[in-house]
């Protein structure tokens, strides 16, 4: 898999153009990212300081001398007629990335790590007949992370996939948005006989924006090369498109090798290095990685390997927990309010944490009221949807809805009383020893309530009625 990652940064890699999404169309170009005559590039210290991160991250040895190179090639969007790239020194190698399916983990190679810049991007309007190029995105900082060819199927790939992109948010690095082309994925596949070891002729695919559309597209591609071997048919090496609505694959063009590209360096820039001390200092820079945070969730917290799998999941979820954990020690429950009504409440809207509105006091505050027995646990769920829609607190929400619960002995008594008359043989059957009865007759009480009841006093009082 080779995952081109837009870094986050404020200009591009080699000018002083902004680096963003959403501009209009040629606003955001300059003479030196679109290689116009006598205009000389200026590498970015931020994008290389992340890049390095990166590379730090995920095991890598980060050399400490390396070189840009250009890479030529022919196309619309590529203005120079080459590319800012590298090619025999990456800035790093050998690094690996764990991927966990099920019970079963390991870890992926990666081969290697490097820094590159931005093609612009071709615009095709639907019934024109022509394209147009916009090139903004020329010359944004572009970080290359390439696997060894070990991962072996479409699931595992998306595994993969789903845990680079986790790396990466967490490192800050990149928005890793597939829909802003800040995250791509190029999907390389080849078929061998099984029991030997030589790779076969491979393809590679583009043009997929999501991980669901690479594991697609990867489904698709090993039937076809499958089918294809096995009626005798010689694969040839070519690039191929995804097809998002027919759900295939279909040529594109002949794929090149590393040859036909005629690297040579970059004669307008300088070497780098790196000595241990730079690379030390920017170690020491590093966040607490995913899988790190995901051993102190259990450790620290008493969460299952689970629950701790789906708070860290976002960093911006595991982030949101800990504060929670701050302010109510009762972990557990922090953590299933927000992998069970929290969650919800983002799916059922379509946004993120982040955008959803709630704070982790205001979290907490509603999750003591349900504990101190204030409103019940379904209330609370309701209450959440309120605070989201209206940007009140919980107490301030229970008031004006009159939710709270009705715990009193004197006024939950009739309503127990009503219950017991209606259900009669229910009653029998509990005081005969069938245990399952009481829990029937609390709902019923939840029923006739509305709700309001507050179960534990409802079921203290069933059984006193009941016992002789």
């Amino acid at each position: 898999l080779e995952v081109h990652v837009q870094l986050k940064t404020q200009t591009k890699i080699f000018c002083g153009c902004a680096n963003g999404f959403g501009g209009a169309e040629n606003t955001q170009i300059c003479p030196v990212c679109l290689g116009l005559p006598g205009s000389l590039p200026v590498l970015n210290s931020e994008a290389l300081r992340r890049a390095v991160k990166v590379g730090l991250a995920l095991g890598c040895t980060v050399r400490s001398f390396t070189k840009f190179d250009r890479k030529n090639y022919f196309y619309p969007d590529l203005p120079k007629n080459f590319q800012i790239s590298q090619f025999d020194l990456p800035l790093g190698e050998h690094g690996r990335l764990a991927i966990e399916r099920g019970a079963v983990s390991r870890e992926v190679r990666i081969k290697r790590v490097h820094l590159e810049e931005d093609a612009g991007k071709l615009l095709h309007p639907e019934g024109s007949g022509s394209s147009l190029v916009d090139f903004n995105r020329t010359g944004s900082p572009l970080l290359e992370i390439v696997s060894e060819p070990e991962i072996f199927s479409p699931e595992e790939a998306y595994v993969y996939l789903t845990g680079l992109k986790l790396l990466l948010q967490y490192l800050g690095v990149s928005e890793c948005d597939m829909e802003k082309g800040t995250l791509r994925c190029d999907a390389n596949v080849s078929m061998r006989p099984a029991g030997t070891t030589g790779l076969g002729t491979k393809t590679e695919l583009k043009n997929m924006n999501s991980f669901k559309a690479v594991r697609a597209g990867l489904e698709f591609e090993i039937a076809r090369q499958t089918e294809a071997l096995e009626a005798g048919e010689r694969l040839i090496q070519e690039t191929r498109l995804w097809d998002e609505e027919s759900q295939s694959t279909r040529s594109m063009r002949s794929k090149e090798e590393a040859h036909d590209y005629r690297y040579f360096p970059e004669p307008d820039l300088p070497p780098l290095t790196f000595s241990d001390a730079d690379l030390d200092a920017l170690r020491k820079e590093l966040p607490e990685l995913p899988q790190t945070r995901a051993k102190r969730f259990c450790n620290a917290y008493g969460l299952s390997s689970k629950e701790a799998a789906v708070l860290i999941a976002s960093k911006d979820m595991a982030d949101f927990f800990e504060e929670g954990a701050k302010l109510f020690k009762e972990f557990k429950k922090v953590a299933n309010w927000l992998m069970g009504p929290v969650l919800a409440q983002m799916n059922a809207r379509g946004v993120s944490l982040d955008r959803l509105g709630l704070s982790p006091a205001s979290l907490v505050e509603l999750i003591r009221l349900v504990e101190d027995g204030v409103i019940s646990n379904l209330a609370g769920k309701d209450v959440l949807g309120h605070m989201l829609d209206s940007r009140k607190g919980p107490a301030q929400i229970i008031k004006e809805k009159n939710l709270a619960q009705v715990s009193g002995e004197e006024a939950l008594g009739a309503i127990v009383e009503e219950v017991l008359k209606k259900n009669e043989k229910t009653a029998a059957d509990y005081r005969q020893g069938k245990e399952s009865a009481l829990m029937f007759l609390v709902g019923q009480v939840m029923r006739s309530s509305k709700g309001k009841a507050n179960p534990k006093v409802a079921q203290e009082l069933l059984k006193k009625r009941l016992t002789p």
